[in-house]
């Protein structure tokens, strides 16, 4: 791969991770932007006036801790994924 054809690809990349940034800098959360699909699909289902059949067993006490368990909840599967990956490699190429 040539040296330009690298620096084209790394300058298409930066772009694409700035842009977004540049076009909605100052809007917030509060005008919907940045908002996820999970907010709207709460907000459509509490209209239809859905009453949940159970509460759950534990909620975390601040969203910090909810956050710290999902980082953690994600963690642990890439882990579980690259062993297995790891794993895979490593039986082709003792094959080989």
């Amino acid at each position: 791969m040539k040296k330009s054809t690298s620096i084209i690809l790394l300058a298409v990349v930066i772009i694409l991770f700035i842009a977004p940034l540049v076009m909605y800098n100052g809007y917030g959360e509060d005008e919907g932007y940045f908002g996820g699909a999970d907010d709207q699909a709460g907000e459509a289902i509490e209209e239809t006036g859905y009453e949940p059949w159970f509460s759950s067993i534990w909620e975390p006490p601040s969203g910090e801790i909810e956050s710290l368990l999902f980082a953690l909840q994600a963690a642990i599967g890439a882990l579980i994924i690259g062993y297995a990956f790891g794993y895979w490699r490593g039986q082709s190429k003792k094959e080989d």
